[in-house]
Formats: C-alpha cells, sequence, structure tokens
C-alpha cells in the first residue's frame, strides 16, 4: 500500500447474513428491530461506510443467522433500499434487496391511541404508501397514517 491509506480488514464469515446499504442513521434502529444486540453469534457493523450510490452507508454482518421474512419487512420499513446476502461455505448464494410489502401485518403499532389494536388483541394490519421516498402506513382499522418518523415496531421479545 504506497500511498499510506489505512484499510480496516473485516474477516469474512462462513455461513451467516450481510446487510448492506442501510442508511447510516438507520444502522441501530435496525440492530434494535433484529434484536441482534442480543446474539451469542459474532456481529460486526460499521457505520457512515462511504457508498458510491449512497454518500454513507452502514452495514451488519451475522454468522450463523438467517432471517424470515417478516424480519426483513420491519427493516424494508426503515432501510428500504437495503441488500441482503446470504452466505453459505464464505459463499454469496443469493443476493436481494428489500422490497416494501403491500401490507403490513403485526409488526408495527397504530399511532392512534383510540385504535381498537391498541386496546384489545388484534394483530395490526396497514397499508403502505410510498410516496416521494417517504414510506407511509395507513391502519385498516382508524384510517390513521403514520410516517416513517414515527413508525413504533413490535419488538422481537414479544
Amino acid at each position: 500500500m504506497e500511498n499510506n491509506e489505512k484499510y480496516l480488514r473485516v474477516n469474512a464469515i462462513k455461513n451467516g447474513t450481510v446487510l448492506d446499504h442501510i442508511p447510516s442513521e438507520q444502522i441501530f434502529r435496525v440492530i434494535d428491530i433484529l434484536g441482534i444486540q442480543d446474539s451469542t453469534n459474532p456481529v460486526t457493523f460499521g457505520v457512515n461506510l462511504d457508498s458510491k450510490s449512497m454518500g454513507k452507508k452502514g452495514i451488519i454482518k451475522l454468522a450463523e443467522r438467517f432471517f424470515k421474512d417478516d424480519e426483513l419487512n420491519k427493516i424494508a420499513l426503515v432501510a428500504p433500499m437495503a441488500s441482503v446476502n446470504i452466505i453459505k461455505n464464505f459463499e454469496v448464494i443469493e443476493k436481494k434487496v428489500l422490497t416494501i410489502p403491500e401490507t403490513i401485518t403485526g409488526i408495527v403499532k397504530c399511532i392512534n391511541p383510540m385504535c381498537v389494536t391498541n386496546h384489545q388483541e388484534i394483530e395490526t394490519k396497514f397499508r403502505t404508501i410510498v410516496k416521494e421516498n417517504e414510506i407511509k402506513l395507513l391502519c385498516s382499522y382508524c384510517e390513521k397514517t403514520t410516517d416513517s418518523k414515527h413508525l413504533k415496531i413490535i419488538s422481537n421479545s414479544h
């Protein structure tokens, strides 16, 4: 390295998941959504990394961890352009960009304190509305709209 640049080398994972292209300001929200702060497997994350397409990005590498669609749907709400790489034997066997589903069920709380879902054992259900890269959720019960800044994701521990 003649130009004296310094690099931080992060070990590759043998099996697991790499979440890339997460907006840097959402990295800790994604960690919280997935509950990976309690992981016993190796977890590596980076924030404010250079990205040609985003300017700055975040990345999370999780050894021996693979996600279900509902977990990926939660991530899509706060990091809609994130990519997911599934690693097996140090090789990327599957790569996909998250997509925002048309409906969200049981993932987010309704912002309306009077909504029936906040008072009874009824699973929340929303229709997603995407305008100008902003995600909003329309409650199927009370028809209140929640913007992405006010999303209250139902935690994994419940």
